[in-house]
């Protein structure tokens, strides 16, 4: 599910993961290093980071200090980047096994240059780049086959969480939660009256566990 960002709240998220102590297992500063193997790998690090920890997505941020987590600014710019003469994240795109849902967001933050890439948690199998699965330990990007123990323990989170139990989308606005659900059909099925308001309607929802 692909879901729209706006500029204040993408401003927000960087300002929230500036806040935190050190980097974690799902989010990773860089300053301008933006090569792109290594953009692949660790996309797929925290594809699968992400859903071992049960995160909606995984973040790798450029323009920040990876030690201060000052806002820096970064020369980076994927949607002008190239790989062969094919756009970087075409590129990537056909290199991940299984399909993979990420996004790219270049905003301004006190005027430096700022790159966000949102990466959707791994589901059903570990996310592959060029044949080969990686984690994050620690701040660390590493090959999952070098740890079995994390490899088996996401395992385990696929076969025992299904899909419908997984969380969809996150940090969405209650205006903005009707927009992606077919709900006066749910209702109708339901033989039920449709809510007169988007607040009652998202209550029958969230009481009937959806």
């Amino acid at each position: 599910m692909t879901v729209n960002r706006n500029k204040e709240y993408l401003v927000s998220l960087v300002q929230e993961f500036c806040k935190l102590p050190h980097e974690t297992e799902w989010v990773e500063f860089k300053h301008n290093d933006a090569e792109p193997n290594k953009v692949g790998e660790y996309i797929s690090a925290l594809a699968n980071s992400a859903a071992l920890l049960g995160k909606v997505n995984g973040y790798l941020v450029w323009g920040i200090n990876n030690k201060t987590h000052e806002i820096i600014g970064s020369s980076f710019h994927p949607s002008t980047k190239k790989v062969g003469g094919e756009e970087l994240e075409n590129w990537l795109l056909r290199l991940f096994t299984p399909k993979l849902d990420f996004h790219f967001y270049e905003i301004e933050i006190d005027e430096k240059h700022v790159v966000l890439l949102e990466i959707g948690a791994a589901f059903r199998h570990p996310v592959k780049f060029k044949e080969q699965e990686f984690i994050r330990i620690g701040s660390y990007k590493k090959k999952l086959k070098d740890y079995p123990e994390k490899e088996r323990e996401l395992w385990r989170f696929f076969d025992h969480t299904p899909f419908e139990k997984q969380i969809a989308a996150e940090h969405v606005a209650s205006e903005n939660v009707l927009r992606f659900l077919d709900y006066p059909a749910y209702f109708d099925l339901l033989n039920q009256p449709l809510p007169e308001s988007r607040d009652s309607i998202l209550s029958s929802l969230a009481s009937d566990g959806l």
